[in-house]
């Protein structure tokens, strides 16, 4: 009987959760799970990861009426995806960096055979490296209506790369000033692009060593207090007062303190874009 009001609580936990949730996005207007279809976003975690969590600490709460375990534990499903997870972000990434050099070396191609820098651009259109290849396609067809600086400015700002900004920012010039070695300078610049992308490579490659470790641990942790709670629970009586709740939350905090090192450590810091100065010099450049 004891299991059974368990099983009943955390149904009905489960779905007052869901129902906050719900309320919550018809209030804000938001839909569920929005931002997993999010390109590129920087902004906050999905509400689907949010709800997940969510749920995640109204179980764990119904079913040790442990109040540190409930926010432990969607610590926990909120973060750990991030931390151990995201090598196919990482590895688009790297992809996209590499997609940038390769197109500024089409560009560098193609200004040999065509009679402007317009008409090179747009011949990269249907061969563009395919990580960016829609935001290439887009900035051809603006060609058709604005000119090739203002064009250029916006193609910056949809592929949203450091990178992008230094090639946007050359070609601005060339289209403004007739550079008379553009070529030799994207060159130069796909060289370095490459160099960053394979920065970011041996990066991750000194890092999965860390990120096994982390695996490891954080396995071995989950499937040990899985096991006591389930063949020795008098184990875990220690954790029922007050007293009990603080040191599992000192003890978990030890553990989210770990986590946020470990994602700091993880995360590539990009150069400070420049684009904004880029659309300035396009709009006040006097030549």
């Amino acid at each position: 009987m004891a299991i059974v009001s368990v099983l009943v609580t955390a149904g009905l936990a489960a779905g007052i959760g869901v129902g906050v949730v719900i309320a919550l996005a018809g209030i804000t207007g938001r839909t569920l799970f929005e931002g997993s279809r999010r390109r590129h976003s920087g902004g906050s975690p999905s509400l689907g990861r949010a709800t997940t969590a969510a749920l995640a600490a109204l179980l764990v709460l119904a079913a040790t009426r442990w109040l540190a375990a409930g926010l432990l534990v969607a610590a926990a499903v909120w973060a750990v995806p991030r931390l151990l997870g995201g090598k196919s972000a990482r590895d688009a990434a790297i992809a996209r960096t590499e997609a940038i050099a390769a197109w500024t070396e089409m560009v560098r191609d193609s200004i040999v055979a065509a009679s402007g820098l317009e008409e090179a651009i747009a011949a990269t259109g249907p061969v563009a490296p395919a990580p960016i290849a829609p935001e290439v396609r887009a900035l051809v067809r603006r060609l058709d209506h604005l000119s090739l600086p203002e064009a250029l400015v916006a193609f910056g700002g949809e592929v949203r790369h450091p990178s992008a900004d230094l090639v946007v920012a050359s070609l601005v010039i060339a289209a403004r000033m007739e550079a008379s070695d553009l070529s030799s300078l994207l060159s130069r610049l796909a060289d370095a692009i490459r160099d960053d992308a394979r920065m970011r490579v041996r990066v991750e490659v000194g890092r999965t060593r860390v990120r096994t470790a982390a695996k490891v641990i954080v396995g071995v942790v989950a499937a040990t207090v899985v096991l006591l709670a389930v063949t020795n629970q008098d184990y875990l009586t220690a954790y029922d007062g007050p007293f009990g709740q603080v040191m599992l939350a000192v003890a978990g905090g030890f553990f989210v303190l770990g986590g946020w090192l470990l994602d700091r450590m993880a995360t590539v810091q990009l150069p400070e874009r420049f684009n904004a100065r880029t659309a300035a010099m396009t709009e006040t450049a006097p030549w």
